[in-house]
């Protein structure tokens, strides 16, 4: 574990130095099967933040709710609204990268098997 990853790893880094890595080999099955392992991997981290995503969502819609319905309650649930709202962004972005990065490494793996001698 590198000390930079005490708090968890910059995916984004990850990725990069993934494709670095790959772009520095010799297509073979053990470069094929490394890559695919990393597939899996991030499609895992994929799944985890659409459910955080849909949940938050789910979270978001019913704060929503609560400012319309009971105004009586004050700012608190307008806070909430606008915290929720922003967290939200971040994690469709988040996962906006995921998913593309996630496609493009479907591309990186079609185009190993098409290179393997």
């Amino acid at each position: 574990m590198k000390r930079s990853d005490k708090f968890g790893i910059n995916m984004k880094q990850w990725c990069s130095e993934h494709e670095a890595f790959i772009e520095a080999q010799e297509p073979s099955r053990e470069l094929l099967d490394i890559h695919l392992a990393k597939i899996k991997m991030l499609q895992h981290e994929r799944l985890v933040h659409l459910i955080v995503t849909f949940l938050v969502a789910v979270v978001e819609l019913f704060v929503i709710s609560l400012v319309i319905l009971h105004p009586e309650l004050g700012i608190w649930p307008a806070v909430a609204m606008l915290g929720f709202a922003i967290l939200l962004i971040f994690y469709f972005s988040h996962y906006f990268f995921l998913e593309n990065t996630v496609q493009k490494w479907y591309r990186i793996a079609d185009d190993l098997r098409a290179r393997l001698p």
